[in-house]
This record gives structure tokens, C-alpha cells and sequence, in this order.
């Protein structure tokens, strides 16, 4: 064989590995272009789904700051204007201070409310928009959420309300994430709300124990018993008489809503009928999560 012939056949030879190599590469690129194509589909799948959690939990934290906010004060008003109608014609006094807790719970209940939907929609100027006729003035400071701090006035409102209430608190008191600050707080005014409505002319205890790492939280209310149809007195700490049957099951958004809260810190949540007559309702929130 001629050198011609040597080097036209190492030609071919070059010539047929370079086209097998830009067949291979043509294939391999259009399986990554493939796969990568796969890839970004699936990423968009994932932040469409992460987005619609975030939607739905988002609308459930709405729904339940509303309830905690409609149901505590609408409860107060009704209780307020029936005692107003009852007295209206024999104590007026009595009655005209009925109708201003009405309209102090209402302008509470506004105010929470313009709190709330500023936080969801604030104005482009950064406030909460117009505030209408008789609420605050616009371009004022939003009130922070209601933490422990403002446990006296709940308890004043609600015993005025007709429902006693005792507060003790045992352990050292040591400052609260903003978290578990409100999420106490919402269970006090659940229970009491509750106890309110179905107390039947019981009392209550509320109880906050701050004990090393954990905050722990019980109200006890009294009401007709199950057994004797009569009301006994609130015992403090674990000497409540034994749970019935879960207390919460049926009885609406709040306390599912309550043990969400509860359960995003760690904690939990027991709420059940006393035997005795009434509620009780405990929860436990560790304080060293991370």
C-alpha cells in the first residue's frame, strides 16, 4: 500500500470518528437539554405547590385571628346588651354602663380588625388606609399584638362582663418570644370567652406558670355539672376533677385553631368538660426552641 493510500485511509478513518463524535454529542446534548428541561418543570411544580401552602396557611392564620378577635368581642357585646335590656327600664345607671362596654368592645373589636387588614394590605404611604369616622387617626403607630402584658384588662372586661375571674401566676416571669407571647394570650381569651358563654353564672381561674423551660397556661371554669346539675368551685392546679369526654371536638375554629398555634412551638393543647361542671383547658409551650 502507497503512502497515498495510507493517509487517504487514516482520513477516512479521522473523518468517521469525527462524525461519530458530533453524533454522540448531538445526542448527548439533547438528552441534557431534556433532562434539564425535566429538571426546571419539577422546580416549578415544587414553588407552585410551596406558593399555595404558604396561600393556605396564610389564610388559615387569618381565619384564626379572626375568630380569636370577632368571637371574643361579639361575645362581650351580646352578653353587655342583654344585661342593658334586662335593666333597661328599672337602673338606667346600670344599663348605660352595659351599653358603654358595648361600645368599648366594639371600638376594640375595630380596632383589631384595622390592625390585622393593615398588616395584610397596608396604604402605599405605609399606613392602614382611612380609618373612617371615629377610629384613630391615620399614619398612627399600629398597636403590637396582644401579649400577657395585657392580661389584666382581658380579665377586667370579661369579669365586668359577668364572668369572675382569679388570676394567679407561679414560677419566675421571664420575657416571651412574640410567638408564644400571643399564642398565651389567645388561649386565655379563648377559654374565658367560652367560659363566658357557656358559664351559666360560674367563675373561672386562670392560671400561668412560668417553669423552666416551658410556659404553661390552664383555666378552669365552673358551670353546671353533668352529673348534679349544680356549680362547684374552681380548685386550683391539678386538683381539677377528672376530664369527661375532649372538649373542643364540634365547637368551631377556635380551639382546632388554638392547637395549631400551640403545636408550631412544640407544645400541646388539652382542652375537655370537668365532671365536676365547666372546663379546663391546659397547654404546654416549650420556651428553648430553637
Amino acid at each position: 500500500m502507497g503512502e497515498d493510500e495510507v493517509l487517504t485511509a487514516a482520513l477516512a478513518v479521522a473523518c468517521a470518528a469525527a462524525s461519530g463524535l458530533a453524533v454522540a454529542l448531538a445526542r448527548t446534548r439533547r438528552r441534557w437539554q431534556a433532562a434539564a428541561g425535566e429538571r426546571g418543570w419539577l422546580l416549578e411544580r415544587e414553588r407552585e405547590s410551596a406558593a399555595e401552602a404558604a396561600i393556605a396557611a396564610e389564610r388559615d392564620r387569618i381565619a384564626r385571628e379572626l375568630h380569636d378577635i370577632v368571637s371574643h368581642n361579639v361575645s362581650l357585646m351580646v352578653v353587655q346588651a342583654s344585661a342593658a335590656r334586662e335593666v333597661l327600664g328599672t337602673m338606667p345607671d346600670e344599663a348605660a354602663t352595659a351599653l358603654r362596654a358595648v361600645e368599648d368592645a366594639g371600638r376594640g373589636a375595630m380596632t383589631e380588625l384595622r390592625h390585622l387588614l393593615g398588616l395584610l394590605a397596608p396604604a402605599p404611604d405605609g399606613t392602614d388606609g382611612d380609618p373612617g369616622p371615629g377610629a384613630r387617626a391615620v399614619g398612627a403607630p399600629l398597636a403590637p399584638q396582644p401579649g400577657l402584658d395585657r392580661l389584666g384588662p382581658l380579665v377586667d372586661r370579661i369579669s365586668f362582663a359577668g364572668l369572675p375571674v382569679e388570676v394567679h401566676v407561679s414560677g419566675e416571669p421571664c420575657p416571651l418570644p412574640q410567638g408564644v407571647d400571643v399564642t398565651a394570650y389567645r388561649i386565655i381569651q379563648e377559654a374565658l370567652t367560652n367560659a363566658l358563654r357557656h358559664g351559666d353564672g360560674g367563675k373561672a381561674q386562670v392560671t400561668v406558670r412560668y417553669a423552666g423551660h416551658a410556659l404553661r397556661v390552664e383555666i378552669l371554669s365552673t358551670g353546671p355539672s353533668v352529673l348534679t346539675g349544680t356549680a362547684p368551685s374552681v380548685t386550683g392546679g391539678g386538683s381539677a376533677p377528672p376530664a369527661s369526654r375532649p372538649y373542643g371536638e364540634g365547637t368551631g375554629r377556635g380551639l382546632l385553631g388554638l392547637r395549631e398555634r400551640v403545636a408550631v412551638y412544640g407544645g400541646e393543647l388539652d382542652a375537655r368538660r370537668r365532671l365536676g361542671g365547666g372546663f379546663r383547658v391546659r397547654a404546654r409551650i416549650p420556651l428553648d426552641r430553637p
